[in-house]
């Protein structure tokens, strides 16, 4: 027996509204696909324009609320999340699939975000400086930057909007957001939570519907000031040509192809924990998992043994069952993609040591086995290119120096992790990896809110999420001169 479908509307200057061509989008249940979780309205252009009147409009008012309060709002969406924690993990779960655990941790760091950047309301700090002329003080201040649209995809469907939209809020700005199609009730979900926290009319929005249709429409309207999207590194060109071209302030967190390097001296049963959670948490759905193992050869065999007993023992299935650990793929077309890969990796010759095929007829849900495949050289595909599921392959390297220099061979560079006990190639890695993020002794997933969280190379365009980078991302600096001389100044002429 299903459950009734949920209805989710768009949020438009403080209000509930249906999108204007009268579209919907249906939500599946990855874990079971006849199940049908929500049926979002889909928007189009004029929606778009309805939302960015909305939020330009709020914006003139919302920018004057001292940050102090601006950030309360923050602190109350913090309580809601914590009061409504349990319903929007398993609402999580059903929708996208994540094990109920997983879709736990999501609203965690939701709730997180709240707190952190409802602290970030008093600490929007500038600095003073002397100036080089007397009788004169000069300083900084952070300024709001307007409209910012809000892209996010469907693997966090709750901690990703609430990095990107709560460090927005509280510098001033105000959001429209867009979510994935796949998860639109977590989406609406949320929202509820900012309309009870009582945000101005039109200082959130939100926008269900397509992407193509909704993220093109967003970056080229020139009343949006910022987009920030979480994505595809092929999406991310596109949407950075529109926004080259319109003047708008981009911020990107794209792909990855993470690796986890085990030396000789590791501790093998926690590189061990390590890489089974960076390889198959999420279903390897995340922009951090680790799709890469170097393994150093005088291990590799007795690691590669225990990681197939281990992989053998994961229990696969729905994710709002607690005893499960790996759930579904989101959808149809990323279960179709995840096999492609593995068509490709046959074809390249690497070995399949476990997994490798779908679930077939598993409740009728995107099930796909934890693969494991031997044999990969740093070239092939599958060792180059982000697959997003629950594959990882295995490299086999012979010195601290190769491994580096294989995980460094990417087009991507979001996160690392280097199992050692050498301190001294600890520093290295930590030097010497280009990467975002590096890991010692620890998986490649598992940030941390109040650290800044982005990439090199195609994963970003050199913004950070999260921590009080991403106050860099969604204000502007204003340098401010107070000259109390009585007279014309002239900085480099009149004092030299």
């Amino acid at each position: 027996m299903t459950n009734q479908p949920i209805s989710c509307l768009n949020y438009i200057g403080g209000q509930w509204q249906a999108a204007n061509n009268g579209g919907q989008i249906e939500s599946h249940n990855p874990a079971q696909w006849n199940e049908i979780v929500a049926i979002a309205t889909s928007s189009d252009h004029t929606d778009v324009d309805l939302a960015v009147q909305a939020a330009r409009a709020a914006y003139r008012r919302w920018r004057l609320v001292p940050a102090p309060a601006r950030a309360e709002k923050l602190f109350r969406v913090g309580e809601l999340l914590q009061q409504r924690k349990e319903e929007l993990a398993t609402l999580m779960s059903r929708e996208m699939g994540k094990p109920i655990a997983e879709a736990r941790g999501d609203v965690q760091e939701g709730i997180d975000c709240a707190f952190y950047y409802a602290g970030e309301g008093r600490r929007l700090f500038g600095q003073t400086m002397p100036s080089e002329l007397s009788n004169k003080f000069a300083m900084t201040v952070r300024m709001p930057i307007g409209v910012c649209a809000l892209i996010t995809p469907w693997n966090f469907p709750v901690a990703i909007p609430c990095w990107k939209s709560l460090p927005a809020l509280v510098c001033g700005n105000t959001i429209i957001l867009k979510p994935a199609k796949d998860t639109p009730a977590c989406a609406s979900l949320l929202f509820e939570i900012f309309a009870a926290a009582e945000f101005p009319p039109g200082v959130v929005n939100l926008l269900q519907g397509s992407g193509e249709v909704i993220g093109s429409a967003l970056a080229e309207h020139p009343g949006v000031d910022l987009l920030s999207l979480t994505g595809s590194s092929a999406t991310g060109a596109k949407v950075a040509e529109i926004c080259g071209r319109t003047h708008k302030r981009l911020c990107l967190e794209l792909g990855g192809k993470n690796a986890q390097i085990v030396m000789e001296d590791a501790n093998l049963e926690l590189a061990l924990e390590g890489a089974l959670w960076g390889a198959f948490g999420t279903t390897g759905q995340r922009c951090t998992a680790t799709s890469r193992l170097l393994l150093h050869s005088d291990i590799k065999a007795e690691f590669t043994a225990r990681l197939l007993e281990r992989t053998k023992q994961l229990k696969i299935g729905a994710g709002i069952e607690p005893s499960n650990e790996i759930g579904p793929l989101v959808n149809p077309a990323q279960l179709e993609r995840v096999k492609a890969y593995i068509d490709i990796a046959r074809n390249e010759g690497a070995q399949i040591l476990i997994g490798g095929t779908a679930i077939d007829n598993k409740e009728q849900g995107c099930f796909f086995q934890p693969t494991i495949l031997d044999g990969v050289t740093p070239t092939m595909r599958v060792a180059r290119e982000e697959i997003f599921g629950p594959v990882v392959v295995l490299i086999e390297v012979t010195s601290f120096e190769e491994a580096i220099e294989i995980l460094n061979d990417t087009s991507y560079g979001l996160s690392s992790s280097v199992y050692t006990q050498d301190i001294n190639r600890a520093f290295q890695a930590m030097r010497d990896i280009e990467a975002g993020i590096t890991y010692i002794n620890g998986p490649t997933i598992g940030a941390e809110v109040h650290l800044p969280f982005g990439g090199v190379k195609q994963t970003g365009n050199g913004h950070r999420e999260a921590g009080n980078a991403a106050l860099d991302v969604f204000s502007d600096w204003k340098s401010v001169y107070i000259d109390f001389s009585g007279k014309l100044q002239r900085a480099q002429i009149d004092n030299r």
